[in-house]
């Protein structure tokens, strides 16, 4: 069979086994059209049914999680955990608290976080997690008992050396500290390295609340150097006000560019002289209030409602930091008549398929999520490392080390689209970068 039939059986069969994931289908059909170059000049994978088993999950944990609200009410929601290929090392990835997870989202999550975490060039391999539990409007007593029910049926499941979640969507330093307590009495173990993006005082490490948005700009800056440009002067959109966003601004400000929007779930904001990164801090991270609320600080600032919308700014780069699938086709159009020259995914799988294959038809130079946003997981790494030594790095060696890997994960994305004649194809270039090495690991363990 030769590789392009192969892909189209093994896409058709993963939709077929996978009824209604539209997710995950999704994440499989982006990347393995991409393989199809790779398989050509090597069989070998093919003989070795690679790629049904790099997208069938090792292992996939669905559980109830029952909790008491403040007035006593019983609650329960869903619990999953993916642990989707270990070739390379132990399961990483995180845990995402939002109404919309569900099996297909995180077996999306789960196996874009195989080759992601392939990219960095530690040693993790790819799995995920989550709830529809919704943080939002719950009191911290609340989210506390949530956190130690979810915990005490995943903590069977993981450990430092078996898979190691971290934070995602509705997960942050709070709900990870409470989860970690949780595992560290069921456990009767202090397994630090257990979960990633803890508090500084057990075991977290300095730089890994900036890590994404900063690793997306050190990732984005090879782009605009690779064409012989800078950040500085240049017009820049984002949407998002979560981690990701508010720090790819401070960086993207850092480096000389005008960051013109920032967006929640209602709308965004558009201001003309800069978005004020103190007022979106004050606004998201201290207050928890909504983005419409910029204006009471910067009345000359715009806003409008509906997220989507933001994607109708003039500007040279876009760096979509929100949720997946925020940017379609249409919004792409957009961009590309106002004047877009790059475009960077923050958040996983922001751009559909179609706004995808718009962007690189058109000329615009595109750097895929699982390159670009992958400074969260590698800090996740080197947090586990630390904690594995015993010790703490201090900020500047954490960035230090963040810098490099994702020049490395730009040159390897790189590398790979000029091997197949393809320079540009950044997309390319990282999924076959990343599949590459899990495939040979598999290959040479044995069928398992």
């Amino acid at each position: 069979m030769d590789a392009k039939n192969y892909v189209e059986k093994v896409l058709d069969d993963v939709k077929k086994r996978n009824s209604g994931e539209v997710e995950f289908h999704t994440a499989v059909d982006e990347v393995l059209h991409t393989l199809i170059p790779v398989l050509e000049k090597r069989p070998d994978l093919i003989e070795a049914s690679i790629l049904e088993r790099i997208t069938e999950p090792e292992r996939m944990i669905y559980f109830r999680v029952p909790w008491t609200d403040d007035s006593g009410k019983i609650h329960v929601n869903r619990g999953f955990r993916v642990q989707f290929n270990g070739a390379i090392g132990p399961y990483k990835g995180g845990i995402r608290f939002h109404p919309s997870v569900n099996q297909s989202i995180v077996k999306f999550l789960g196996f874009e976080q195989i080759f992601k975490n392939s990219l960095t060039g530690l040693p993790m391999g790819g799995g995920k997690g989550g709830s529809d539990f919704d943080p939002k409007g719950k009191s911290d007593a609340e989210i506390m008992r949530f956190c130690q029910a979810f915990m005490s049926e995943l903590y069977k499941h993981i450990g430092p050396d078996v898979d190691v979640p971290a934070g995602d969507i509705g997960v942050g330093g709070r709900e990870i500290g409470y989860m970690y307590g949780m595992y560290r009495k069921l456990a009767n173990a202090s397994h630090q390295g257990v979960l990633t993006g803890k508090p500084l005082t057990f075991g977290g490490s300095l730089g890994r609340t900036p890590a994404t948005g900063y690793g997306l700009l050190y990732f984005a800056n090879e782009m605009l150097k690779d064409k012989s440009t800078s950040f500085k002067g240049k017009t820049v959109a984002v949407s998002g006000s979560g981690n990701v966003a508010i720090y790819a601004i401070e960086k993207a400000q850092q480096l000389g560019a005008k960051v013109v929007t920032c967006s929640d779930s209602g709308g965004y904001i558009y201001d003309e002289e800069g978005i004020d990164l103190k007022v979106v801090k004050q606004l998201k991270e201290v207050e928890a209030r909504r983005i419409k609320d910029y204006l009471q600080y910067r009345p000359k600032a715009k806003y409008v409602e509906g997220s989507t919308n933001i994607w109708e700014v003039k500007c040279d780069v876009a760096l979509p930091c929100a949720t997946q699938n925020e940017l379609d086709k249409a919004s792409a159009d957009k961009l590309i008549k106002n004047g877009v020259k790059f475009v960077a995914e923050g958040a996983n799988m922001p751009c559909t398929l179609d706004a995808v294959k718009l962007f690189q038809t058109s000329g615009i130079y595109f750097g895929p999520a699982k390159a670009c946003n992958a400074g969260g997981v590698a800090t996740s790494g080197l947090e586990m490392t630390q904690n594995s030594m015993r010790l703490s790095w201090t900020f500047e060696e954490v960035d230090e080390k963040l810098q490099g890997i994702m020049k490395n994960i730009y040159a390897a994305s790189k590398s790979a689209a000029k091997e197949i004649g393809d320079d540009d194809n950044l997309l390319a270039g990282a999924n076959i970068a990343g599949f590459l090495k899990v495939a040979d690991a598999m290959v040479k363990q044995g069928l398992i």
